[in-house]
């Protein structure tokens, strides 16, 4: 099946009237990419596969109501990274942060051979992060939310989210310089 042989405007008009094979059309051509979006919260690949059906099971009932105000896969993205945040917050795991106290190297700061590191390498990184520091750094600095945002959609202070993004960045920065030494 050819995903790329119709516009998102033709996957929509079908989608809209329920067809089942723009329905399949529209999961294959967005699935493998919201499914790492889904890893990037979850960290566990049996519930990042669950986040990924439920938030398809949502696209699918809410198709009617997409009018292309901006890109398909934009609103797809969106309704991916709000279903992770609300199975999370439903799992009420209780989310660990990174503590005051964590060591950071001291030239945690300073930019090193960060070109030789690869993608994959630095997703890695990110998925050791404790989840609730992965959560917020996923939010402000992959999806874009602002600190005030985040702190809304996970109960947390603004101040909170900030320092945890801060202390994010830092254990990252420490992590990739030693990978990249």
């Amino acid at each position: 099946m050819k995903v790329d042989l119709y516009s998102e405007e033709e996957i929509l008009k079908a989608c809209k009237k329920n067809k089942r094979e723009f329905q399949e059309i529209l999961y294959r051509r967005y699935a493998k990419k919201m499914y790492g979006i889904c890893m990037s919260y979850a960290g566990i690949r049996d519930v990042a596969q669950d986040i990924l059906q439920e938030s398809f099971i949502k696209i699918f009932k809410k198709i009617k109501d997409f009018n292309m105000d901006g890109s398909l896969e934009g609103w797809v993205r969106r309704i991916v990274v709000n279903t992770a945040i609300d199975h999370l917050r439903k799992e009420k795991r209780s989310h660990s942060f990174i503590s005051e106290e964590m060591d950071f190297d001291n030239n945690s700061e300073a930019a090193f051979g960060y070109e030789n590191l690869k993608t994959k390498d630095i997703l890695e990184q990110v998925s050791k992060l404790p989840d609730g520091a992965r959560i917020v750094f996923n939010l402000y600095a992959i999806d874009g939310f602002t600190h005030k945002e985040i702190a809304q959609k996970l109960n947390i202070s603004e101040g909170t989210s900030k320092s945890q993004f801060s202390r994010a960045r830092k254990l990252l920065m420490t992590w990739l310089n030693k990978l990249s030494a």
